[in-house]
């Protein structure tokens, strides 16, 4: 199909959205919906519904991949970049400045940190609890997130995480049934086959090849960019579950502290736009590679760059791809098995990390309650977590 807008006012709307879409993935679908269907009519019901489905079949930010689909469709593949850019940028810069505010070590920095990791224990419990009850609904695939977590708190290699991933692909293919599929209309692809299977090739050619660079190399910023490549490309299920995939990675390698680490992911929480824009607080404030701006962009780049081949790539062929049974049932089984590997993460290292005694427990606990029986916006509850830090520090 032809595009027939611009990218400058792809980047426009963009930017907005990127300013204005607090309360996650979930709340970002729905902020994309209110624009680019209700007001610009940009696409309809029955397309947008497709791309939704596209993008949370994919490993990735689901709202920032849907962004970069509408955005390719809009105006080309310069339009799905525009549409990233906008989205993500304002979260990006004020997560990179945040991680210079993380590295003080005053009384009141140091509980301002505190709090923002018990912000983070509510906002995983949260995820947690939303995911088990959408991924894992029924008995096989309860029982299959019970041994993720299992498995992930007995072996903690980096390596593990991957494994249970194919794991739960391979099991859920082969002993779940098929989730049924609802069809929509059948769209023109913005993406021809022959770009759909050069962007496929390039994605096999990285996630294969970046570790082997790495060793030949003996760069620390090959290193970072392929830790981050990675992430991006082996996370399913949604934002929150790149933590325990960055954190085996960037807290191991000792590139950024475990406490850093967790206040970065609180931070993140008040953040409007993507999630994975954590990335980049965890680029400026690694202390191996780079660090600082070159390191928030190496490492912004590399966690969204899988995210553009995959849709690029998926988009010519997903009607053939979503008819499969196979792939359906593989799915339920990795989603299954993520909810097990980020309620593992919420026990080691979120919970045991920032709770040491009961106020933690009732700052945490209330913060809980405010994110789901208040339903109050998470910048808040996260604000308030902090404010407490600081003043129990």
């Amino acid at each position: 199909m032809k595009p027939v807008g611009s990218v400058s006012e792809v980047f426009r709307v963009a930017l907005r959205l990127g300013l204005t879409s607090f309360g996650g993935p979930v709340a970002h679908l729905g902020y994309f919906r209110r624009e680019y269907v209700e007001r610009r009519r940009w696409v309809d019901e029955i397309t947008f519904a497709d791309l939704v489905a596209l993008c949370q079949s994919l490993p990735g930010p689901a709202s920032s991949q849907l962004g970069i689909a509408i955005g390719t469709r809009r105006a080309g593949v310069l339009g799905g970049i525009a549409a990233w850019l906008g989205f993500t940028l304002p979260s990006a810069i004020v997560l990179g400045l945040v991680a210079g505010l993380a590295a003080a070590s005053g009384p009141a920095e140091s509980g301002l940190v505190h709090g923002l990791k018990l912000a983070a224990v509510a906002v995983v419990a949260q995820a947690v609890w939303a995911m088990a009850r959408t991924l894992a609904p029924d008995r096989p695939r309860r029982a299959l997130a019970l041994g993720a977590v299992i498995v992930t708190l007995a072996w903690t290699d980096p390596i593990a995480q991957i494994a249970i991933i194919g794991g739960g692909a391979l099991l859920g293919r082969t002993l779940l049934a098929t989730p049924a599929v609802t069809r929509t209309g059948h769209e023109p692809s913005p993406v021809s086959r022959r770009v759909g299977v050069g962007a496929l090739i390039a994605f096999v050619a990285l996630l294969a090849g970046l570790p082997l660079l790495r060793v030949a190399t003996g760069s620390a910023d090959v290193a970072f960019f392929a830790a981050f490549f990675r992430a991006g490309a082996l996370t399913f299920g949604g934002g929150h579950v790149v933590l325990p995939l960055l954190h085996g990675t960037v807290v191991i390698s000792g590139w950024v502290s475990n406490d850093r680490f967790l206040a970065g992911y609180g931070a993140a929480q008040a953040m409007p736009g993507p999630l994975f824009a954590f990335a980049a607080y965890l680029g400026a404030a690694a202390s191996g590679p780079s660090g600082g701006p070159l390191g928030a962009t190496i490492a912004i780049v590399g966690i969204f760059l899988p995210s553009f081949l995959l849709v690029f790539g998926a988009l010519p062929f997903w009607d053939a791809l979503r008819g499969a049974a196979g792939f359906r049932r593989a799915l339920a089984g990795t989603n299954a098995a993520v909810v097990g590997i980020l309620a593992a993460a919420l026990f080691n290292p979120v919970a045991t990390s920032a709770i040491h005694g009961p106020i933690d427990v009732l700052v945490a606990a209330t913060a809980l309650g405010l994110l789901v029986v208040g339903k109050v916006p998470p910048i808040l509850v996260v604000g308030l977590s902090a404010m407490l830090g600081v003043l129990i520090g």
